[in-house]
């Protein structure tokens, strides 16, 4: 298949900082904290330099969003949004789950996901209505039906566990499926899209933790949305993602609500 020359660059992009990562893996150097869980190293500045470069050289007209740019800035033909590393906490604890994430927005739309694992040598990639790929090979979400089938990712927050109702409603949930992890949120929606986890729930997502993650998601033939089952904005810090079969069950649990008893599949626009 002939991708877009914006999904090109953006998989350039992804490699080059790719690159950039493997050479500090093991070797972070000083760890600055810009809050007491959210470190950030020298390379994390790194990776997204080198990928604002390259992107600003092929589309000077596309705005950029980084999570380590700070200013946001879009242009006329939209805008990237880009984590250099996510799943810093991996990185400086040598844990291969983190990744480099890039997106494409356009009139509020996600044309173009690329995320890369360049310790897994896993690259995915999404266009808008033309579906995901993992290494060259379509992926589709799970067809998991059942909640005690399901394998769910929760991400953790400093506040979660202080959250008497949060933790009542995460404890319902994990007594009904199979198993709960905790990873990040490139790599809960990437792995959501290939089919490896049923469903993914976030309270403090920004932009770079989602957008690349929620068009694999969507076109693998799953579903997005808000925390609360409302339309996905990529703005919005709740986030749910599901292979679409059990969202609205995973949606009623997390939000303190009796489940339906059966779980419909509604594509999300």
């Amino acid at each position: 298949m002939r991708l877009r020359p914006e999904t090109r660059a953006a998989i350039a992009a992804a490699r080059v900082a790719g690159r950039i990562l493997e050479r500090g893996f093991g070797r972070a150097g000083p760890v600055r904290l810009k809050s007491p869980r959210d470190p950030v190293t020298r390379v994390d500045g790194a990776s997204e330099r080198a990928i604002r470069r390259l992107l600003h050289r092929r589309f000077p007209t596309i705005g950029f969003l980084g999570e380590e740019g700070g200013a946001v800035a879009t242009g006329p033909d939209g805008r990237w949004i880009v984590d250099p590393l996510d799943g810093t906490i991996a990185f400086v604890a040598g844990l291969p789950s983190f990744a480099v994430s890039i997106a494409l927005e356009r009139r509020s739309r996600l044309e173009v996901g690329v995320i890369l694992f360049p310790r897994l040598r896993e690259l995915f990639v999404a266009e808008r209505g033309r579906g995901a790929w993992l290494n060259g090979r379509r992926i589709k979400v799970s067809r998991t039906r059942a909640l005690p089938r399901c394998v769910v990712s929760l991400w953790h927050d400093p506040g979660l566990w202080r959250d008497r109702p949060m933790r009542a409603r995460i404890a319902r949930l994990g007594a009904e499926v199979r198993s709960v992890a905790m990873f990040g949120a490139c790599f809960s929606l990437a792995y959501v899209a290939a089919g490896r986890l049923d469903a993914y729930w976030e309270r403090q997502a920004h932009p770079w933790d989602v957008a690349a993650g929620a068009l694999l998601v969507r076109e693998a033939g799953g579903r997005v949305t808000g925390g609360a089952g409302q339309a996905f904005d990529v703005n919005e810090p709740s986030v749910v993602a599901s292979n679409g079969r059990v969202h609205d069950r995973v949606v009623a649990h997390l939000n303190g609500r009796r489940p339906p008893r059966r779980a419909g599949h509604r594509r999300a626009p």
